[in-house]
């Protein structure tokens, strides 16, 4: 019952306005990278300089992290040729010579594989070595 009233002088503005805090200033940070003996740079009033020190022999040198591009397979910037062995790769069991029950052409590569597999055995033979 005690909050009725509360609220009924909130919301006719009859409570007065809490005094609002100034907040206290807030440092500036800021990061900078010294090669070799250079300095760090000052620092202004309020703010905070980070450094970060790397060898004289890195100084005109592209940035580890920008040096070698990751290969992309797929994607917006993947190339063509890419982007077409990623389909063939996903595609590959139907097609001819892959030897599947799967798709149209799948039983024609039921007979490379024998050959292929008769071919490697007749060699092993040949060279007196065993065949896995």
């Amino acid at each position: 019952m005690r909050l009725i009233p509360i609220l009924c002088l909130l919301l006719t503005g009859a409570m007065p306005v809490l005094a609002e805090v100034p907040e206290a200033p807030q440092a500036r940070t800021r990061t900078a990278t010294v090669f070799g003996d250079d300095p760090c740079p000052a620092a202004a009033e309020g703010e905070i300089i980070v450094c970060g020190r790397l060898p004289e022999s890195d100084r005109y040198r592209i940035p580890k992290a920008l040096r070698k591009k990751p290969r992309e397979e797929s994607g917006p910037s993947a190339s063509w040729a890419s982007k077409s062995r990623v389909l063939e790769d996903a595609q590959r069991f139907t097609m001819p010579g892959s030897c599947t029950a799967v798709g149209s052409n799948g039983q024609t590569g039921c007979t490379q594989a024998m050959l292929r597999q008769w071919f490697l055995e007749r060699r092993a033979m040949q060279t007196g070595q065993s065949f896995p």
